[in-house]
């Protein structure tokens, strides 16, 4: 018995390695039976070859919490002290995700450029400057920040402090890299593929192009494909091999796990006994625990000129920033979703967002786009970076597809006004008026020669939210909001990823029964 006990464990750390299954995710080995509406056998040539693999539940990502999605009521529940009237109250729901524990730290970002300068930084040096963050972001006019400048970014005592001076842009850039590097270890750890340390240039491996068949790579073994010529195959995305992409989280993604009002539900079902004001329960920064009593739960500025505290007893302890798993995690077990630093999030900003989205998943932003090919149909590579390219689809291309939709829901063109009133009115309301009813007015940005004033409010302005070292408590409520240009960055602005979460919105474990 315990020769055989002894067989079946080997048989098992074997199969751990030679792509047979893991406890979640997918099992490395086609599902059995056959179709409940055709009958015909699932992974059988005899009968098609259809391929259908095992799978159990999403693995969360490294560094990657999940956050039971739900409704909720989204936007401030402070006062308005800014007369912004931006954040006004709206009931959605939100669907599962995961999101960072913590900020995108220092250490994190630099493991980011050290790849970026092995693979690009011979034949395309301007990809690993464009990828540096802006440490000029600390320098004031009448202030001594220099250090700040030369030690912050590099030095190892603030390895754990989170990145600044990254913006939106870079952030976008860091999340696709991180997306190809999380995928790869995975195709690694499956057998499928070896690592290959000779990537160089557009030879690299990233998530888009390998399924594609643009990057082939070192091959350890494929998958078994019954419906292949060769009987094996690349994985593809059928297989569940390979996490969906990291990206910034939406702004009501950011907002609905920094409440976490997950703490406050009750055992009586759907009951949320308390509305919060902040990530914690309470209308105060400091702790209320015995333990911890009068401690601060967050980096925040608590008046003029006192951003840390008197020597002796630091009221938050940073002076400026923190390290990035500081204080009490919310009750996500998410750290520092108020405080420390401001965090860029998905959407472009506009002041009535909150009136205008979807109840379900809300969210401003959206380009429609596709990928590009060429005559033969074949996928196009970006000859820098190896990405597949993607394009706006033509009206000719789009007139066929029926449920595709052309507008990039960012400015007034598309996603405001113009996509929602006919347009047969609207050209002769124009051609009544002689002017442009629309919101152009409100959003234009170049100005002219007669009027030189501009609207901050653009395309290329985006949402950060959470609240920074700098800033006073009332940015600490979650519901409250601001914009800045997405090329520009701050010494109080930083970042952290999340990703969709697919199937059940629980797992496994959140199964009732």
């Amino acid at each position: 018995m315990k020769a055989r006990l002894k067989i079946i464990m080997l048989a098992c750390l074997v199969s751990g390695s030679s792509l047979m299954m893991t406890s979640c995710g997918p099992k490395i080995h086609q599902r059995s039976g056959s179709s409940g509406k055709t009958g015909w056998a699932y992974n059988d040539p005899k009968w098609g070859g259809f391929e259908v693999a095992e799978y159990v539940e999403q693995e969360a990502g490294p560094g990657l919490v999940l956050i039971e999605g739900g409704t909720f009521t989204m936007g401030s529940v402070e006062q308005d002290v800014m007369y912004d009237w931006n954040s006004m109250r709206k009931r959605v729901t939100v669907s599962s995700f995961y999101m960072d524990e913590t900020e995108i730290s220092n250490v994190d970002y630099r493991e980011y450029l050290n790849w970026i300068y092995k693979v690009f930084y011979d034949e395309y040096p301007e990809l690993y400057l464009k990828a540096l963050p802006d440490t000029l972001c600390w320098r004031r006019r009448l202030a001594f920040n220099e250090p700040y400048v030369q030690f912050y970014f590099r030095h190892p005592a603030y390895n754990d402090y989170p990145a600044v001076g990254v913006s939106w842009d870079q952030a976008n850039e860091y999340c696709l890299w991180r997306t190809d590097r999380v995928n790869e270890k995975s195709l690694i750890d499956y057998g499928i593929l070896e690592y290959d340390p000779e990537q160089k240039g557009s030879n690299n491996f990233n998530t888009e192009a390998y399924i594609a068949g643009k990057y082939i790579g070192t091959v350890r073994r494929n998958i078994p494909s019954p419906s292949s010529p060769d009987g094996e195959r690349p994985a593809k995305m059928e297989d569940g091999i390979m996490l969906p992409s990291y990206r910034l989280p939406t702004e009501a993604e950011w907002e609905y796990a920094a409440l976490a009002l997950i703490g406050n539900a009750t055992t009586s079902p759907e009951r949320i006994v308390n509305q919060r004001l902040y990530p914690w329960n309470g209308h105060y920064v400091r702790n209320e625990e015995k333990a911890n009593r009068g401690l601060f739960r967050a980096n925040v500025q608590r008046g003029r000129g006192d951003l840390m505290g008197v020597a002796g007893y630091l009221n938050d302890n940073a002076a400026p920033t923190a390290p990035v798993d500081s204080y009490w995690p919310n009750d996500y077990g998410l750290y520092c979703m108020a405080g420390n630093v401001n965090e860029w999030v998905l959407d472009v900003y506009r002041n009535f967002t909150n009136q205008d989205v979807e109840e379900f998943n809300p969210f401003r932003g959206n380009v429609f786009q596709v990928l590009d090919m060429d005559a033969n149909n074949e996928y196009i590579l970006d000859d820098t970076t190896g990405r597949l390219k993607y394009r706006n689809m033509t009206d000719e291309e789009s007139a066929d597809r029926v449920n595709y939709q052309t507008a990039d829901n960012i400015n007034y063109k598309d996603g405001d006004l113009k996509s929602t009133i006919d347009k047969a009115v609207w050209s002769s309301q124009e051609e009544e008026t002689g002017e442009d009813i629309g919101s152009e007015r409100m959003y234009h940005n170049k100005g002219t020669e007669d009027n030189p004033m501009s609207s901050l409010v653009n395309d290329r302005v985006r949402v950060y939210k959470g609240g920074g070292w700098r800033d006073r408590i009332y940015w600490m409520v979650p519901g409250t909001r601001r914009f800045l240009q997405q090329d520009r960055c701050a010494d109080d602005l930083g970042f952290r990823c999340a990703m969709i979460r697919v199937g059940s919105p629980s797992g496994v474990s959140g199964k009732k029964k």
